[in-house]
């Protein structure tokens, strides 16, 4: 993970443009847009300029004058699993939606314009995951990574990497970098050599109650004052802080239930 971490970033940010298939934008739908600003704007620093409407009321979350992610409000009768979503960079979001159909996947929303920001999808991997992809011709995504409050990675967690990273090498050509053994099960997506995401195969000890699901990983400087901040701010502790292999890693929940991990990258 932490080799996405050189000029690039493991979203591409410091790129005029990204490559198909790369990281570039992480969003959430939420049912309380208020409170959710409130949350991550005390936790991350975060402030608020409002985005496209087409998905509803939006607004993007803006750090030091940049962009860094975007929340969205889910309709009153939408009661869908509320989590982070991952963009992946498209140079024809149609085109992609349909090699996601004829891959197994589903196209929930789109392909739609996002006003002039871009165009966009938002589909499912063939084990149920969700993810967005994005074409862009002005908004390009988060612009900085690297620095607390940004987008560090995105990982899947599934019940088996082989088959589904199938399934993402054929839509975005990413490059396979299989770990399979006795204890491992794990996939490095990468784009033109550069580790971008990767998928993780968790068998029966994916949780139930989420199923497969993408994680983002947000920068901070110390994950266990952060863990702090987020149980006083309403949010929840799922996995406490500690050091691995890529950092010092923690796994929370926001108040409305949206899983997230806090890294301090080595």
């Amino acid at each position: 993970m932490t080799e996405a971490r050189g000029s690039a970033g493991p979203n591409g940010a410091t790129h005029a443009g990204h490559a198909p298939g790369t990281p570039c934008w992480v969003s959430l739908m939420v049912h309380g847009l208020t409170a959710t600003q409130e949350f991550y704007g005390a936790l991350f620093g975060w402030e608020f300029r409002p985005g496209p409407q087409q998905l509803g009321p939006y607004v993007r979350a803006v750090l030091d004058g940049r962009e860094v992610a975007g929340i969205g409000q889910l309709p009153p009768d939408r009661h869908l699993p509320i989590a982070w979503t991952p963009y992946l960079a498209s140079n024809d979001v149609d085109q992609t939606a349909d090699t996601v159909r004829l891959c197994g996947g589903t196209v929930g929303v789109g392909p739609l314009d996002a006003g002039e920001a871009g165009r966009m999808a938002i589909c499912s991997d063939p084990s149920g995951a969700v993810f967005g992809i994005w074409q862009t011709p002005a908004h390009r995504g988060t612009p900085i990574t690297g620095v607390p409050g940004t987008p560090a990675w995105n990982d899947l967690l599934t019940f088996e990497s082989v088959n589904v990273a199938k399934f993402y090498a054929t839509v975005f050509a990413y490059e396979e970098e299989p770990e399979v053994s006795a204890d491992s099960d794990h996939v490095t997506l990468r784009v033109e050599g550069r580790p971008v995401a990767g998928i993780h195969g968790m068998g029966h000890a994916l949780p139930r109650d989420r199923g497969p699901h993408w994680m983002t990983y947000f920068e901070v400087a110390d994950p266990d004052a952060m863990v702090d901040r987020v149980v006083g701010l309403g949010g929840h502790v799922l996995k406490p802080a500690q050091d691995g292999e890529h950092g010092r890693v923690a796994t929370v929940s926001d108040p409305e239930g949206a899983r997230f991990s806090l890294i301090r990258t080595r």
